[in-house]
């Protein structure tokens, strides 16, 4: 539920900076910031005009800090209420001691994602651009940064908006139909009205369908490198990291958990997991770090399975090219610099379908190759799309759209079984709110609870 209160939050990162910055919003905003704050400019502040002044303990008029300040005016501001900004020198102590002077004038510390929020139910922004803040702050590449400033720009919620314009435009004929009846107006058949709708669900299964393209965007792609123990796995990791991430020996089963690191890979970061080796577990600890192997393999996007080309193909690697089919990814055969006794022809012979590239960790000699095969990869799984395509990046999208979908197919066939008017407006109805809620103009507060709990404090 919104209730107008006043808030107040740091909108920098915690700990010790340059500048710190304190953001007010709500009916008593401007009246706390002129509590706690003395401008040397005299009489009225003007919106989104900058002030310099001290910050001063109200009781006493001890001066605590020299800090620029400002106001936005409802309803035209960042939330659509009042807001005001303290920008002061980033001292933890500083900010905790003017934060406690704003709360003790009648403001509360904000709850995640709560000024985002408010813009949110004050109609400043949908709920898709809402999401596109939190997706700036988090974003991990260019890709990612793209598509957040494109959704923040409202081109996703257009896009959204359009499709649910085809959708109630639809409902318009039924609803035509169940109010004239008895005019003499042309209506669409039945068969026409199956074919309308299903235009309309092409056109929502090509946003549904970019899912895996704007994820991958946003997020980045997963690859888990597998091999068998001293196949090299641990120094591919390093390699291409450019650091050693990962502890190298010559003793089989050194990686016994799953090692994390990501690689920016031209705008896409690739999140590499290098594993413990595939084989039968030794001991307890071993075995368990095999576990994780395999969850880590069945939750990665794309496979980077390393063969040692100086030994010939064995049980264990057997294991490995069984879990590289219908899979995405890249096999290496590693240790190039030493003669080789597996070829990519065998390799390939024994149900490899993904590329096969010959490299030497230890020297570095095909590196480059194996990051391209790794970029090829990743766009092959993230599909087929245009430079300037909308794509959906979150599950709650997908969901709805899914959703919308699946009402739709039902409206088409109950318009091909002629069924009454009224009983094909309701699966139209419910396919409109399915989109709808993707904006926000349907929705419940539990969603909005789940949306903004993931936002930072202060924003």
């Amino acid at each position: 539920m919104y209730v107008s209160d006043t808030i107040v939050a740091p909108v920098t990162p915690a700990g010790t900076g340059a500048v710190a910055i304190i953001r007010l919003s709500g009916p008593k905003a401007v009246e706390i910031l002129r509590a706690i704050w003395k401008p040397r400019h005299r009489g009225e502040l003007e919106h989104r005009r900058i002030y310099l002044g001290e910050v001063i303990e109200p009781d006493t008029g001890a001066h605590l800090d020299r800090a620029l300040a400002f106001v936005m005016r409802a309803p035209a501001s960042l939330t659509g209420e009042d807001v005001a900004e303290l920008q002061l020198h980033g001292g933890a102590f500083l900010v905790r001691r003017v934060l406690s002077l704003a709360i003790a004038r009648g403001a509360r510390m904000a709850e995640a994602g709560e000024f985002t929020r408010r813009a949110f139910l004050n109609g400043r922004m949908d709920l898709t651009e809402a999401e596109a803040v939190a997706d700036l702050v988090e974003a991990r590449g260019e890709a990612g940064l793209r598509q957040a400033l494109a959704q923040l720009s409202g081109v996703l919620a257009d896009k959204v908006r359009g499709l649910r314009e085809q959708v109630i435009g639809v409902r318009a004929h039924l609803e035509a139909e169940i109010d004239f009846s008895d005019e003499d107006i042309r209506l669409p058949s039945r068969p026409e009205m199956a074919a309308e709708i299903e235009r309309v669900i092409a056109d929502v299964a090509i946003l549904h369908d970019s899912f895996a393209r704007g994820r991958i965007a946003r997020e980045g792609a997963r690859a888990a490198i597998i091999g068998k123990p001293n196949a090299g796995k641990s120094s591919l990791l390093n390699l291409l990291l450019g650091t050693d991430r990962a502890i190298v020996t010559d003793i089989p089963g050194t990686t016994r958990d799953v090692i994390e690191d990501t690689v920016q890979l031209g705008a896409i970061p690739l999140t590499i997991l290098d594993t413990a080796g595939l084989r039968e577990g030794r001991d307890e600890v071993e075995r368990l770090g095999i576990e994780r192997t395999r969850h880590s393999v069945a939750e990665a996007d794309l496979l980077i399975a390393v063969f040692d080309s100086s030994r010939p193909l064995d049980s264990d690697d057997a294991g490995i090219i069984a879990l590289c089919r219908e899979r995405a990814g890249v096999a290496v055969l590693n240790k190039s610099d030493l003669p080789a006794r597996i070829s990519i022809a065998e390799i390939r012979d024994k149900g490899i379908a993904m590329p096969v590239i010959a490299m030497s960790a230890l020297t570095g000699d095909g590196i480059a190759r194996l990051r391209d095969e790794l970029m090829r990869a990743i766009d092959a799984i993230a599909g087929p799309g245009a430079e300037n395509e909308v794509a959906i990046s979150r599950q709650r999208h997908r969901d709805s759209l899914a959703a919308a979908i699946r009402s739709l197919k039902a409206a088409r066939q109950s318009a091909l079984r002629a069924m009454p008017p009224e009983i094909v407006a309701v699966d139209i109805a419910a396919a409109a709110d399915a989109l709808g809620a993707i904006t926000g103009e349907v929705t419940s507060e539990d969603v909005l609870d789940k949306i903004f709990s993931e936002f930072c404090i202060g924003k």
